[in-house]
């Protein structure tokens, strides 16, 4: 705890009272007491930013804000909330949803079971089940289960030519060996798909073909985005710029 002046010290022992009865009377997870009370005044911030402020606000950046600062703090949240909805719903809708957070947590196997599992009846070829189940898979290093699932989300147009697949498919024919449809799923993917993963991708292709002056000039282009990058998204695209890095010489 800070070493405050007396009356501050009155000042912030009020506002961490005021905040734990907000997380008693919202019935908020237990441990933000703790949070408050053990970390004043700064745990008590944390929560008014985490918590209150995006329900006062309702806008998206706040929501965001806060959705980030819950993350940081309990990044398994998600992935708990899911799991209990599926014990009490087990719907498609409740599964994919597990499915998404324990991808989040790298849990590929589980989120490939769960995506297995939803593809049956109505839903036996719903792109997103499709999609997700192939990408769990490439994640499992199974690349030659993925291809099928991919070239079934093809045979829909509109499902089949969108930068996410594109990109998985990209991956599964590299995996493959099938270097010249890997480089036309890869570059188109680089063009298309919002963020940096794409172009990271594709740099590490191009660096995997020996094709160092193609990649190096990937990677500048990859500077040159991050540097017009806005601050809340930077982490994530350094975490990507970085990936690329390490495959060019």
């Amino acid at each position: 705890m800070f070493s405050l002046p007396l009356p501050l010290l009155g000042l912030s022992l009020l506002f961490s009272i005021a905040l734990c009865v907000h997380v008693v009377r919202t019935h908020r997870e237990m441990y933000w007491l703790w949070i408050i009370l053990l970390f004043q005044p700064v745990g008590g911030v944390v929560y008014l930013v985490a918590v209150i402020l995006p329900e006062l606000l309702r806008g998206r950046t706040a929501q965001k804000v806060g959705a980030a600062a819950r993350q940081a703090l309990d990044p398994q949240r998600e992935y708990r909330e899911a799991a209990k909805a599926v014990e009490d719903a087990p719907t498609v809708a409740n599964r994919v949803r597990l499915a998404v957070a324990a991808t989040e947590l790298g849990r590929h196997a589980e989120a490939e079971a769960l995506y297995a599992e939803s593809l049956a009846g109505l839903y036996a070829d719903d792109p997103q089940l499709l999609l997700g189940r192939a990408n769990a898979l490439i994640e499992l290093d199974r690349p030659a289960e993925a291809l099928p699932l991919l070239e079934k989300l093809g045979e829909t147009p509109t499902a089949g030519r969108t930068p996410h697949t594109m990109l998985a498919l990209g991956r599964v024919y590299h995996a493959l060996g099938r270097e010249e449809q890997a480089e036309t799923a890869l570059r188109w993917a680089a063009d298309h798909y919002p963020g940096f993963e794409g172009v990271a991708r594709y740099t590490v292709f191009l660096a995997s073909q020996g094709r160092q002056d193609e990649a190096r000039a990937q990677l500048a282009e990859i500077d040159k985005r991050l540097a017009k990058t806005h601050a809340h998204f930077r982490k994530e695209a350094k975490g990507w710029r970085d990936f690329a890095a390490g495959a060019v010489n």
